[in-house]
């Protein structure tokens, strides 16, 4: 028979070893959420690309001896690569559109760009399409969770790689006013360009929206995939991330074997 004296000591023992549990739980989270942090922090002081629940960044950072407002917004790379070149000097018809055709080992991706709305970045890709600079180049990233897209535009394949410029975000305030969210929608079929969290960065790496998402309105939209071209990220993007999860490389891996821009 247990006597209510012990029974009273054995509740307490239990309630105590409740809360220790529960502070225990506290600390492990605390410490978790403290490297995660710490990590964060870590990418984001290099200047490279932290692959977060809406990071979309590309590897090339800016000086600050560059030109003041050439800047963008994504997330950061671990080993950016230095601004070593100058932007393509600007040779496109600003008043025509253009197609960029990306053929890849899963298929075809045909994209419309609109110079009169984004000259300076449709002319960067003619310019780096031209002379080959996305032959042969892995999409490094895929998101399946909160945002749904297909990153590419790395030469290193990794998301730390670009062309060693930048280019500014343009035609940021089409994207309308962000909603209580601080977002705007960028409907399946979107390509548009990623960057390091910083304004005015983007270099080569550009993500292709294959369901309707909602992001910041900080990543300059330039073209627009045909229907064929949208299905064959769609048909990447229900392969899922290699090794689970929602954010990371493709299961079904994509090459692109070459790019080329043209006028309409």
């Amino acid at each position: 028979m247990v006597s209510s004296d012990q029974r009273r000591r054995q509740l307490a023992r239990e309630k105590f070893e409740r809360q220790q549990q529960r502070k225990a739980q506290v600390r492990r989270r605390r410490q978790r959420n403290t490297v995660i942090a710490a990590a964060a922090a870590v990418v984001i002081a290099a200047g490279g690309a932290a692959y977060l629940s809406i990071g979309l960044s590309d590897g090339d950072t800016k000086s600050d001896a560059q030109t003041p407002g050439d800047k963008a917004s994504g997330s950061a790379d671990p080993t950016p690569s230095e601004v070593k070149s100058p932007e393509p000097a600007l040779s496109v018809d600003k008043k025509a559109t253009y197609s960029m055709r990306l053929t890849t080992d899963r298929g075809t991706v045909k994209i419309a760009m609109d110079a009169s709305k984004t000259p300076r970045t449709v002319n960067s890709f003619k310019a780096l399409a031209d002379k080959g600079y996305f032959n042969a180049t892995k999409c490094h990233r895929l998101t399946t969770e909160g945002i749904f897209v297909l990153q590419c535009g790395d030469p290193k394949g990794d998301g730390t790689g670009g062309p060693g410029y930048n280019i500014p975000d343009e035609n940021l305030a089409a994207l309308g006013k962000p909603e209580a969210d601080g977002k705007v929608p960028y409907p399946a079929g979107t390509v548009a360009m990623a960057n390091t969290n910083q304004p005015n960065t983007g270099g080569s790496q550009f993500f292709l929206v294959y369901k309707d998402s909602r992001l910041p309105p900080s990543y300059t939209q330039f073209g627009t995939m045909d229907a064929a071209g949208l299905k064959v990220v769609q048909d990447v993007a229900k392969a899922g991330v290699s090794g689970g999860g929602s954010d990371g490389a493709p299961t079904t891996s994509v090459t692109v074997q070459r790019a080329d821009v043209t006028k309409e």
